[in-house]
């Protein structure tokens, strides 16, 4: 199985503290698994992965979801400010 691409990537800062940019359907599975924290957004962007596996939404659209969940989550990793980015 190919992996389901989305762009731009959602970084999450992980349970040992290091940076993850979680670009790809299964990369946010695998993210959502480890969290301890089961949120409305969180449900909505697991439903929206399983969604995403059977191609009945664009990986895009689970991006914003993941993204909120994280910010749920308290992971979500601060972005670089426009001015400083590589």
């Amino acid at each position: 199985m190919s992996l389901l691409w989305f762009s731009p990537n959602v970084p999450v800062r992980t349970e040992v503290g290091h940076r993850y940019n979680c670009n790809n359907v299964q990369g946010a599975i695998t993210e959502l698994l480890k969290w301890s924290k089961r949120g409305r957004n969180s449900q909505i962007a697991a439903d929206l992965c399983l969604d995403a596996l059977d191609h009945k939404v664009r990986p895009e659209v689970l991006r914003d979801a993941f993204r909120e969940a994280a910010a749920e989550q308290g992971v979500l990793h601060a972005m670089a400010p426009a001015c400083c980015a590589a």
